[in-house]
């Protein structure tokens, strides 16, 4: 079992928020919020910086297998019809989140997430190709 990067005990959920839940500005708006209000997520250009800073593993926590995993869950995401890209994007009062913009500013999300699935592809490239030759059962 692929465990969360951090933890000897607590399962891995590829969840798409790894990759959008960085712009989770709640008790940071002056700051985080300052930094990312620079950016126009609907422009390709700011779009492409926010994401290769930002969206791909900046923290360098993740393993090939955990690249692996998470772009599966977005591949399969992309290629859902009507999957909700909105949702990630959603403020949650109730967890104590205020994402930097809603889901309203984001004038297409599922064009956000297909530009974070080309972008892995090129920046994750060596290490997608070296969990392509693991049997991801094993993990």
């Amino acid at each position: 079992m692929l465990f969360h990067p951090s933890s000897s005990h607590i399962p891995f959920d590829a969840s798409l928020n790894y990759f959008v839940g960085i712009f989770d500005i709640y008790d940071r708006e002056d700051t985080k919020g300052e930094e990312l209000a620079h950016y126009n997520p609907n422009d390709i250009k700011d779009r492409e910086n926010l994401i290769l800073k930002y969206c791909l593993d900046p923290y360098n926590q993740l393993s090939h297998r955990h690249k692996h995993k998470l772009m599966e869950s977005l591949a399969s995401a992309l290629n859902t019809e009507n999957f909700n890209f909105h949702s990630y994007f959603e403020d949650d009062p109730e967890e104590c989140s205020t994402m930097a913009w809603d889901e309203t500013e984001i004038a297409d999300p599922r064009g956000f997430f297909a530009d974070i699935y080309r972008l892995a592809n090129e920046v994750w490239k060596d290490d997608l190709q070296k969990a392509s030759l693991e049997d991801p059962s094993t993990w």
